[in-house]
């Protein structure tokens, strides 16, 4: 069986539980596959604060639904794909079952890459990890507490790999393919100093240094506006190897210079 959470929710073969709060269930026990969700998690996340005197049936009543639906509800107590235990339950998956453990293992083959200096292979492996994504992970399922917090790391997750993945890209000169793609997130993360570095050198590096500076420049002027703090002692020596025009901002990267820019856009 198939399962994939980065988008709407799928599974393959077979047909989705149509109610909404059996979606949210599965998905709850999907993102924390093959460990066991305590019942008062699993009521907590269905119906927050206030929970309905008649809770504990009604999750009761949803894991069966969801173990028809798998197909496993003839299954003894204890086995199948759904697991009962004392204080909960947990989804047994088998790997290459769910997408999102997919991209996590590609995802760091492709980090690894990066920090041994295989740029190209980084670049290709970062790249297949976000291709895995068909959109925001889970966008079709209402998320209680615990779901939103878990999609809120995912979605932090998703924009370091994008990172990783630009600065991969940036190692093999790919400034110019960048730039449209780095304006759109720095518009979505005006403030996050790591995409406006990045943005600013594939700039520089394609022969647009007042540009380059006006990006800096703007960040300077957003963090401050906004909470009222200056740049990192990191894009302040960024910002002035532009001005100067420094050779070690351009390619090949070899400098203690370049090396303090690529300490910069990884960290």
């Amino acid at each position: 069986m198939r399962f994939k959470v980065l988008g709407p929710l799928t599974m393959m073969p077979g047909r989705l539980p149509s109610a909404p709060k059996q979606r949210q269930l599965l998905a709850l026990l999907l993102l924390h596959a093959n460990t066991v969700v305590t019942i008062d998690d699993c009521v907590d996340e269905l119906w927050g604060e206030q929970p309905p005197h008649s809770a504990h049936s009604t999750l009761q009543t949803y894991v069966m639904n969801l173990r028809r639906v798998l197909r496993l509800e003839a299954e003894p107590p204890g086995g199948g794909r759904i697991v009962t235990r004392e204080r909960g339950y947990a989804l047994h998956l088998e790997p290459g079952e769910l997408d999102l453990e997919d991209f996590q293992r590609v995802a760091g083959d492709g980090s690894e890459a990066l920090a041994a200096g295989r740029y190209p292979e980084a670049a290709r492996l970062l790249r297949a990890a976000l291709d895995m994504w068909r959109g925001p992970a889970l966008v079709d399922v209402q998320a209680g507490p615990i779901l939103r917090g878990r999609l809120d790391g995912l979605r932090e997750v998703h924009l370091a790999v994008q990172e990783e993945r630009v600065e991969a890209d940036l190692r093999i000169g790919r400034h110019r393919e960048l730039l449209g793609e780095l304006r759109t997130l720095v518009r979505r993360h005006p403030t996050h100093e790591n995409l406006c570095a990045q943005l600013a050198l594939a700039l520089y590096r394609s022969g647009r240094t007042t540009e380059a500076l006006a990006v800096l420049r703007q960040l300077r002027t957003t963090l401050g506006e906004r909470f009222g703090l200056e740049p990192s002692r990191r894009l302040q020596r960024l910002e002035r190897a532009v001005l100067r025009a420094e050779p070690a901002l351009d390619l090949p990267a070899t400098s203690s210079v370049d090396r303090s820019v690529h300490h910069l856009l990884v960290n």
